[in-house]
C-alpha cells in the first residue's frame, strides 16, 4: 500500500467505482425501509459557491449514513433553472438563456460529482425542460376547472423600462433594481392560485411537523396570519353604500377619529375626478413600494376626501382620508384609525392634526403618556359609553354582538395569508397554458396540446418579454370554438417549478403522468435540507402544492417534508460570503488543492449543521493533515503483515482492553451524534480523539493487532458518509467487503464497554491535586478511602480537618478542607 495519500488518484478511483456499480442508484423495495432525503436544489448560476457545498455535504453525509443503517435511501438532485438571473445574464452575454443555462448545468454536475456526493443521476431533472413544466402546466389546467386559479387586476411594482413587474425586494429606493427607472405601482391582469383555500390545513398542520424547527413553524404561522375579528360596516354621510373595515380590536371602535383607505379605493378615485391635487397625491402612491417593510418605516402622508364616514354606534361623523400606508391588496383598502391604540394611526394622526381619543387604559391604571406614543395593549375600556369598564375581551363580544343586531358587523375569521400571484412578464419561465378567447374568454390549453413549449432560441434585448412580440408563438385558434385567438405570453412564477419538484424525483420517466405509485412510496420526504430564508415562501408553496395533488388524486401523503434542518451559513471575516464584499471561497481551487473529501471534513467539522460555519484557512490545513495520518495509520497496520482475524475479548491484556473499550464507547457517541442529533462535529472530533489515541497504542502481539484491526474499520466505516473517497479505498486495503458505502454501520460491542478498574480526578477544595485507579464497582467509603490516601492528596490536606468528601459517579472526588 502506497504510504503516501494522493487525494486526486484516489478520489477518481472511488468515483469510478461508484459509477460503473450504480452504487447510488435506487428503486423501490416495499420490503425495506425507504429513506428520502433531499437537499433544495440549486440555480445554475454557473458555479457552485460554498453555501452549496455546505448544503449538499450535510445531505450527502445523512444520506450515506441512513444507507449504512440498512435502509432504501433515494437522494437525487436536479436544477431549478428557471429565472429572472438568467435572462439578464444571457442578455449580457448575447446568448439565449437555455444555452446558458445548459452550459451552467453541465459545468455545476460536474462539481457535484467531484464532490462525491452520492446522487441518483438517473433522477435528474431540469424545471426548464418542456418534459418537467408539462405536468405543472396540466395541474394548472385542472386546477382552473375547479376555480382554484383566477385571473384579476392586482396593483403591482412596474419597471416602465425593462416593462415588467418586480418583487417588493428587487424595488431599490423607489428604482428599478436592473434598469434604474421610477417604480410604478400599476393595476394589470395577474393569475391567481387560491391558496387562502387551504389556510386553515396549512396552520393547522404546522402542529404536526414535529420534525421541523420552531423557528421555522412560527414563522408559517405568522405568515399565514389567522386572525379572529369582527368586519364592520361605516355609513357614509350623504351618499349611498358603506365603507367596510375589518378589525381585530372592535373594543377600540369608539376611539375611531379618521378612517383611511388606499389610493385605489374607489372613493379616492371618485374624489380625485372633481380635484387635481388629490389626483396628484394618488399618482405620487402609484410610484411607492408597496412592500409592509417599506409602510412600515416610509413618511405617513394622505389627503382629506371631502367625505365622512358615520360611526355604526354613536352616529358621530367621521372624516375620510386617502393614506400611503394602506394597501388595497389586503383586505377592503380600508381601515379605521384609532390612533390612541395604533401607532401606525398615531403617527398618521400626529403628522395630520388629527385627534386621539384614548378609549381603553392599563388594567394596573398606570398612566398613559399618549402624547409620546400609542397605547397598544389591551386592558379596561372608558370614554366608550355603556362599554365602560369592560375588559378589552368582553368588550370584544359586547360590541360584536351589538353590531350583529343591529346589521352593521358580524365576527369574521381573517388571514394575513393572500392568494399566490403566480403571473410573470418575463421570457426565462413555463408558459402559462391558457389561451384568451375574444368570444369564449380564457380557455385552457387541452392536454393534446401540452406541453406549451417556450421558444428557445430567442434575441434578448433586456426590455419586456420577447414573447409578446412573437406572433408565431401567441397566435392561435380557440380550442373551444376554433376562432382567433392568442396565448397567454406570461410566464409562471418560478416558485411554480419548485413546489413540486421533490415529488417528481420519484418519477421522472413517466410520460404518462405527472406522478405514479412510486411517489407514494417515497413520500414524504423523510430529511430535507436548505437554508432558513426560504422558510416561508418556497416552504408554504409546497406545502400547498403537495396538498394539491393530492386533492387531483395524485398523491395520498399531506405533507412533502417530514423533518426539515435549516444549516447555517457560511462567513468569513465574519461576515457572509459575497462578491460585493470580496470574502469568496472558490471551493473549485480547493478541491485541486486539497481534494473533496478535505472540503467535506472542514465543512462538517468547523461547525454544527444549524449554526453559522466561519471560513478558516488553517482548519482546513489542519483537516487535510488529519486525512493523511489516517492514511498512513491504515498503510502502516497493512504493511505490518497479514490482516488478523476477529477480537478475542478473553486474550486481551489490559492495554488492549482498554483500547477496545475506548473504541466502543467513541462508537456509541459517534452513533448518537450521527444518527439522532445530528452534531456531525461532534462525532468527527470523538473520531479524531480515536484515531490519535489508535495512534499511541502499541499493537506489539497478534491480540493487539486484532484489536487495531478492529479499531480501524470502525473509524473508516464512521467516517464513510463524510469523507467516502478515502474511506472507500481504506475500506478495501483493511480487507473490507465490498464498497464501504454497501457496508454495514458498525455495532457497538455492550461487553466491551464495561470497565474493571476506573479512574478517577481527585480535587482538593476545586483544584486537581491527584488521580486514583478503584474497580468499578467500589463503593463509595472505598473510594473516599482510596483519595483521602493518596500521596499528593495526603500532602494538601496537610493535617487540617476534612469537612465532606463529595464523589461524582465515575468522574471525580473533591475533597473540601
Amino acid at each position: 500500500m502506497d504510504p503516501s495519500y494522493q487525494p486526486e488518484q484516489i478520489e477518481t478511483l472511488a468515483r469510478e467505482y461508484w459509477r460503473a456499480h450504480g452504487t447510488f442508484e435506487v428503486s423501490e423495495d416495499p420490503d425495506r425501509e425507504k429513506f428520502y432525503c433531499l437537499s433544495m436544489f440549486p440555480y445554475p448560476r454557473g458555479r457552485l459557491h460554498m453555501g452549496h457545498v455546505r448544503n449538499y455535504t450535510i445531505g450527502d453525509v445523512i444520506a450515506r449514513y441512513q444507507r449504512m443503517q440498512g435502509r432504501n435511501v433515494l437522494q437525487p438532485m436536479g436544477w431549478d433553472a428557471f429565472g429572472l438571473p438568467a435572462e439578464n445574464a444571457a442578455a449580457k452575454h448575447g446568448v439565449p438563456p437555455a444555452q446558458w443555462t445548459r452550459e451552467n448545468v453541465d459545468y455545476m454536475r460536474g462539481q457535484l460529482q467531484r464532490l462525491g456526493f452520492g446522487y441518483a443521476w438517473q433522477r435528474e431533472l431540469a424545471t426548464c425542460d418542456p418534459d418537467y413544466y408539462r405536468w405543472e402546466q396540466w395541474l394548472f389546467t385542472r386546477l382552473f376547472e375547479k376555480g382554484l386559479v383566477y385571473k384579476k387586476n392586482a396593483v403591482v411594482n412596474w419597471d416602465p423600462v425593462d416593462q415588467t413587474v418586480l418583487a417588493n425586494e428587487q424595488v431599490i429606493d423607489g428604482r428599478g433594481w436592473r434598469s434604474g427607472a421610477v417604480v410604478e405601482r400599476r393595476e394589470i391582469p395577474q393569475w391567481f392560485m387560491r391558496i387562502t383555500d387551504y389556510a386553515d390545513e396549512l396552520l393547522a398542520e404546522l402542529d404536526n411537523l414535529e420534525g421541523w424547527p420552531e423557528a421555522v413553524r412560527t414563522m408559517q404561522r405568522n405568515w399565514i396570519g389567522r386572525s379572529e375579528g369582527v368586519e364592520i360596516r361605516f355609513g357614509l354621510a350623504g351618499r349611498e353604500g358603506t365603507l367596510d373595515v375589518y378589525t381585530t380590536r372592535p373594543d377600540t371602535l369608539m376611539g375611531v377619529t379618521y378612517m383611511a383607505v388606499a389610493a385605489e379605493h374607489p372613493l379616492a378615485q371618485a374624489a380625485a375626478e372633481q380635484d387635481p391635487a388629490l389626483a396628484a397625491f394618488l399618482e405620487e402612491c402609484r410610484r411607492m413600494q408597496i412592500s409592509e417593510a417599506a409602510m412600515e418605516t416610509m413618511e405617513k402622508k394622505g389627503r382629506a376626501l371631502g367625505i365622512h364616514a358615520v360611526h355604526p354606534l354613536t352616529g358621530e361623523e367621521i372624516p375620510v382620508w386617502v393614506a400611503n400606508f394602506v394597501l388595497m391588496a389586503y383586505g377592503s383598502g380600508a381601515v379605521m384609525s384609532v390612533p390612541a391604540h395604533d401607532q401606525r394611526d398615531w403617527e398618521f394622526a400626529r403628522a395630520h392634526g388629527l385627534p386621539v381619543k384614548q378609549v381603553i387604559r392599563p388594567a394596573d391604571d398606570s398612566p398613559v403618556a399618549l402624547e409620546q406614543a400609542a397605547f397598544t395593549d389591551k386592558g379596561v375600556l372608558v370614554n366608550s359609553g355603556e362599554f365602560d369598564g369592560l375588559s378589552s375581551s368582553e368588550a370584544f363580544a359586547a360590541i360584536a354582538d351589538k353590531l350583529a343586531a343591529q346589521g352593521r358587523g358580524e365576527r369574521r375569521v381573517n388571514y394575513r395569508l393572500r392568494d399566490w400571484g403566480v403571473s410573470r412578464q418575463r421570457y426565462w419561465g413555463a408558459p402559462i397554458p391558457i389561451i384568451n378567447c375574444p368570444d369564449c374568454g380564457a380557455v385552457p390549453v387541452p392536454d393534446a396540446d401540452l406541453p406549451v413549449r417556450l421558444p428557445e432560441d430567442v434575441e434578448l434585448d433586456g426590455a419586456g418579454s420577447p414573447l409578446k412580440r412573437m406572433p408565431a408563438f401567441y397566435q392561435c385558434a380557440c380550442p373551444r370554438c376554433g376562432g382567433k385567438a392568442e396565448r397567454e405570453t406570461d410566464t409562471f412564477d418560478t416558485f411554480m417549478e419548485s413546489s413540486w419538484y421533490f415529488a417528481r424525483y420519484a418519477c421522472p420517466d413517466n410520460d404518462q403522468a405527472m406522478l405514479d405509485q412510486r411517489a407514494d412510496y417515497w413520500l414524504p420526504v423523510d430529511q430535507y435540507i436548505g437554508g432558513i430564508e426560504h422558510a416561508i415562501l418556497h416552504l408554504l408553496y409546497a406545502r400547498f402544492f403537495q396538498k394539491l395533488m393530492r386533492d387531483a388524486g395524485l398523491s395520498s401523503v399531506d405533507e412533502p417534508f417530514a423533518n426539515l434542518l435549516t444549516q447555517g451559513m457560511v462567513l468569513k471575516d465574519g461576515a457572509k460570503m459575497s462578491k460585493s464584499k470580496g470574502n469568496t471561497v472558490d471551493p473549485q481551487a480547493l478541491i485541486d488543492r486539497y481534494g473533496a473529501d478535505t472540503v467535506r471534513l472542514f465543512i462538517m467539522f468547523a461547525a454544527p449543521p444549524e449554526q453559522s460555519l466561519e471560513w478558516s484557512d488553517s482548519a482546513v490545513e489542519g483537516a487535510h493533515r488529519f486525512l493523511k495520518r489516517l492514511w498512513r495509520l491504515v498503510a502502516g497496520h497493512v504493511e505490518a503483515g497479514p490482516l488478523p482475524g476477529p477480537v478475542d475479548s478473553g486474550a486481551l491484556g489490559d492495554e488492549a482492553r482498554d483500547m477496545r473499550r475506548l473504541l466502543h464507547q467513541s462508537l456509541q457517541k459517534v452513533s448518537d451524534d450521527m444518527g439522532r442529533r445530528h452534531t456531525f462535529n461532534t462525532a468527527i472530533a470523538a473520531v479524531m480523539e480515536l484515531v490519535n489515541a489508535l495512534g499511541r497504542f502499541e499493537a506489539d502481539s497478534e491480540d493487539a493487532r486484532a484489536v487495531r484491526q478492529e479499531a480501524l474499520s470502525v473509524i473508516v466505516r464512521a467516517l464513510g458518509p463524510i469523507v467516502p473517497h478515502i474511506t472507500h479505498v481504506l475500506w478495501q486495503q483493511l480487507g473490507g467487503e465490498g464498497a464501504v458505502a454497501d457496508a454495514p454501520w458498525p455495532a457497538v460491542d455492550e461487553s466491551a464497554l464495561g470497565a474493571e478498574q476506573l479512574e478517577l480526578v481527585v480535587q482538593v477544595n476545586g483544584k486537581l491535586r491527584g488521580r486514583i485507579q478503584v474497580p468499578a464497582d467500589a463503593d463509595r467509603a472505598a473510594i473516599e478511602q482510596a483519595a483521602l490516601a493518596e500521596d499528593n492528596v495526603k500532602r494538601h490536606i496537610d493535617g487540617q480537618a476534612v469537612r465532606k468528601v463529595i464523589v461524582v459517579p465515575d468522574k471525580l472526588v473533591n475533597v473540601v478542607i
